[in-house]
């Protein structure tokens, strides 16, 4: 045989070899049992991506379901709104706790992720409606059931993690302010996102915002550039890059501290929606920076904002209640790979370098923030 047809077939067997290999690594883990409620109210489509990428970190990690020992599902395992098959057909469910569960609940799980209140409109889930105006809800929002569990949970001691959008619209505007209250943070409001285009005609641009900004300020929208738009009740300010904003102009900042605890960067771009809140006693892990101009300074400070805000937030006291001012979960990921030890390792060749590619903040920043906080939960649990 001649040498370099060797080489070829010797390249052909490792890379076949090696996911197989990294295949047996994993199944061949040590199982972690971990009961979790997963929460989430926004699956307009089958790949379940407000929660997904959650999935695809219990899996990859090895944590299990106390009693059936297997993976979590993320078709199955979880509360909130259920699309049922045909796809054609358009059918969904929900899968709920009952007020008389939630003790119950309370006591026999280990953790609660909410990862997305927001819910299923009309518009998201019906085809061949305009989507350029809001619709009514289908379902979502936070409700007394939600609150009641987290209230349960948080007396108990056990991990919770919240994420954006837990006490926004359309959550009731009580239950916000008792969520709010349990947090210990005060919200007066004020979502964001930065888009990589402000032209109307842009895929999958909410045009109902130009007629916020027409009743405004009384003029058309002209924005063409990139930049972050601002929103609350009837107000909104536009930050537009070059005159209010630089490039890259929304940053998750992390300091030194933080950084080797939960293995995070330093900085790290962050292009989806978040909320402005006020941490109060809250610990800060990381903190929102908006790249501003002087004149994106001076936009802000007529609203009483500033350009750096909480992007994570934990309960000071007993360390077990997070809060994610972003919409991080927001990942597409292949569960497959979950499936995969040390596949991190090739997270370079997994993402591009471009700002609206939502993976590199998952394998950059959300993986390890995650990760971490779960798996040191879990390690404090069986020393307790």
């Amino acid at each position: 045989m001649k040498k370099p047809l060797l080489i070829v077939i010797i390249i052909i067997v490792v890379i076949i070899a090696l996911p197989v290999i990294n295949l047996l690594r994993w199944t061949f883990q040590t199982k972690k049992p971990l009961d979790i409620v997963i929460v989430d109210k926004t699956v307009s489509t089958f790949e379940r991506v407000k929660h997904k990428s959650l999935n695809w970190i219990l899996t990859h990690d090895r944590f299990v379901k106390k009693e059936k020992k297997s993976s979590y599902s993320y078709i199955k395992d979880y509360y909130g709104f259920m699309p049922a098959r045909p796809k054609k057909a358009k059918l969904w469910g929900r899968n709920d706790y009952r007020l008389a569960d939630i003790i119950k609940l309370a006591e026999q799980t280990d953790a609660l992720y909410i990862t997305d209140t927001y819910g299923v409109f009309f518009n998201d889930w019906y085809q061949g409606i305009n989507k350029s105006r809001r619709s009514r809800k289908l379902y979502g929002g936070l409700n007394s059931n939600d609150n009641f569990l987290i209230k349960e949970m948080k007396d108990r001691d056990k991990l919770i993690i919240l994420e954006y959008n837990t006490f926004d619209y359309p959550t009731p505007e009580y239950e916000s302010y008792r969520i709010q209250e349990r947090l210990g943070i005060k919200f007066d409001g004020w979502t964001g996102k930065y888009f990589t285009s402000l032209d109307t005609l842009s895929e999958d641009f909410p045009v109902w915002m130009t007629a916020m900004y027409r009743k405004q300020y009384k003029k058309h929208w002209t924005f063409k550039k990139p930049g972050i738009v601002l929103l609350r009740d009837k107000s909104i300010i536009i930050l537009e890059e070059g005159t209010h904003v630089n490039k890259m102009p929304v940053q998750i900042v992390t300091d030194t501290a933080n950084c080797k605890k939960f293995n995070l960067p330093e900085t790290v771009p962050f292009g989806e929606w978040f909320n402005i809140i006020d941490p109060q006693a809250n610990t800060i892990i990381s903190n929102f920076s908006l790249s501003t101009t002087t004149a994106g300074d001076s936009a802000l400070y007529e609203y009483g904002l500033t350009k750096t805000f909480p992007a994570v937030i934990m309960e000071p006291k007993v360390q077990r209640t997070y809060y994610f001012s972003g919409d991080f979960t927001s990942t597409n990921l292949s569960m497959y790979t979950s499936r995969i030890k040390g596949v991190e390792k090739l997270k370079g060749i997994l993402y591009t370098e471009k700002p609206d590619d939502f993976r590199r903040f998952f394998w950059l920043y959300y993986k390890p923030l995650v990760s971490s906080i779960i798996n040191q939960y879990y390690e404090s649990l069986t020393t307790e």
